[in-house]
């Protein structure tokens, strides 16, 4: 059942049988349909197909969570998956067909269902337990597979997230293994808030800073969050190489060097890359080795203050947030030299 539980065969069989397998039904019969049924239909196809795929992604977001049985979800996410959809189509005044959405969303429904159940054991959730602290009364909870830890590093197994107790006395190297781990997208659970999850019994005790999560971010949140992300730059793009141009012929004006100014910088995840601005310094600057910026600063240029005062010169960084590699809302990218001495300097 490895098959079932893979991630292109479900959404493959999704696509036939929620998607195509209705409107060739309806096509069996060319003679019965108008020009604008024919027309509906198709809407209706690729809309079906989008809410199928808006519905699958937001129930494997929800399933990523420990404790979350899939069967409980599948009809309530694919049902605001569709109805989504269906809004919008009315809203923008676009012929469907009732016929498609009705048969595709129960086909859809029916099909998750399936391979949910016939996947059920390749689709277990298994996590990584660090044994140290108060962890072992987890592995007499059987909704999960368990791998224990021993040493701080990968285990050869597949694993979901890692659970460990916040509070118990950990050494270096293991501290220095859970941040690296969260640094890299994998989960990591505070042993109270996996044991309430899995069992749904909240422990009554005193509250902590870890009672209401531990440092897991929020799978969902980040994904919206590239999407906004994605969706502003495209908007604000026209406007911010309208102001890039002009601020580049100012630049040629005032100095005869290069427009851009390109740096590397540690980013998402503790990743390198090459960030994109407008060169607000004198040619050369950059040699004389990272450090911070004082008033008056004589590297800065006369075009430079300007663009640095109005943040204008960080409007090329709009690149960088269409490759993934920067955000609106987030850490300030440091200059390598400086992160290290970050790293190195400040606790955490």
């Amino acid at each position: 059942m490895q098959l079932v539980a893979r991630i292109r065969f479900q959404l493959l069989g999704g696509l036939l049988l929620a998607v195509i397998a209705p409107a060739a039904v309806r096509w069996s019969d060319v003679s019965v349909l108008t020009d604008d049924q024919h027309g509906s239909l198709q809407f209706a196809m690729i809309g079906s197909l989008v809410a199928l795929i808006i519905g699958y992604w937001a129930l494997r977001q929800v399933i990523a969570y420990p404790g979350v049985q899939a069967t409980q979800y599948i009809f309530p996410t694919f049902a605001v998956a569709y109805a989504i959809v269906i809004i919008g189509f009315f809203f923008l005044r676009v012929d469907y067909s009732r016929y498609q959405f009705g048969a595709s969303f129960l086909v859809a429904v029916v099909w998750f269902y399936a391979c949910f159940f016939l996947g059920r054991r390749a689709l277990r959730q298994r996590f990584g337990l660090i044994e140290s602290g108060d962890t072992r009364r987890l592995q007499a909870i059987a909704e999960v597979d368990w791998v224990a830890m021993t040493k701080p590093a990968w285990p050869h197994q597949r694993i979901d997230g890692i659970v460990v107790d916040l509070r118990a006395d950990l050494s270096d190297a293991w501290e220095r293994f859970i941040a690296e781990s969260t640094l890299k997208g994998m989960p990591v659970y505070h042993v109270k808030q996996m044991a309430e999850a899995l069992t749904g019994k909240v422990e009554i005790e005193h509250l902590s800073e870890n009672s209401f999560g531990s440092v897991l971010p929020s799978l969902l949140y980040l994904r919206l969050k590239r999407l906004i992300d994605l969706f502003v730059a495209i908007v604000v793009a026209p406007l911010f190489l309208a102001v890039i141009a002009v601020a580049a012929i100012a630049i040629k004006l005032d100095d005869s060097g290069p427009v851009f100014f390109i740096q590397s910088r540690i980013g998402y995840r503790g990743e390198p890359f090459e960030v994109l601005k407008l060169r607000t310094m004198t040619v050369g600057a950059d040699r004389m080795g990272a450090k911070f910026t004082a008033d008056n600063d004589p590297r800065v240029t006369r075009v430079g203050k300007f663009l640095r005062k109005y943040r204008i010169d960080e409007f090329p960084q709009i690149v960088n947030i269409l490759a993934g590699e920067m955000s609106w809302i987030g850490p300030r990218p440091e200059s390598i030299d400086l992160s290290q001495w970050y790293e190195d300097e400040v606790p955490f």
